[in-house]
């Protein structure tokens, strides 16, 4: 297993990839957000997992100055995105994605890596607490249109 950056060349595997993870979000949003992340690699950092000489997995962070729930410093390291192809699941894609994550919040000099997931997602909740994070709250939103 090999995990390194993303780059241009990685936009058609790593965007199959993030329309498998968000297939409600439209391709040419998904697409859009790609180039954006490429353009400010201070501000995001796109990790790939390759095994067998194809990309395996992905994991998306961001740098975040606003406030991040359950976090005491500022800014914070948030996992934006992680995603493993299904049949190579539970065999350490994630630990080494987020692990290359946390190696570039420490170069950047970042105290906390932070995440979430939906309330009913508990395989990524069981991935969390695998990968050493502890769960910090559980929050319902609401809008109201106007």
């Amino acid at each position: 297993m090999k995990v390194r950056r993303a780059t241009r060349d990685d936009l058609d595997t790593w965007g199959r990839l993030r329309l498998q993870l968000w297939p409600q979000i439209p391709v040419d949003a998904l697409a859009g957000e790609q180039t954006a992340m490429l353009e400010t690699p201070g501000r995001f950092a796109v990790f790939l997992c390759e095994e067998g000489g194809s990309v395996c997995g992905f994991a998306e962070a961001s740098l975040r100055r606003d406030y991040v729930n359950g976090c005491e410093t500022s800014p914070v390291v948030f996992l934006e995105g992680i995603f493993v192809v299904p049949e190579h699941r539970r065999r350490g894609v994630a630990g080494q994605l987020v692990a290359a994550v946390e190696d570039w919040a420490r170069e950047i000099g970042v105290q906390e890596l932070a995440s979430d997931a939906d309330l009913a997602n508990t395989v990524s909740h069981a991935m969390h607490r695998h990968l050493g994070f502890e769960e910090t709250q559980r929050v319902v939103y609401f809008r109201k249109e106007l």
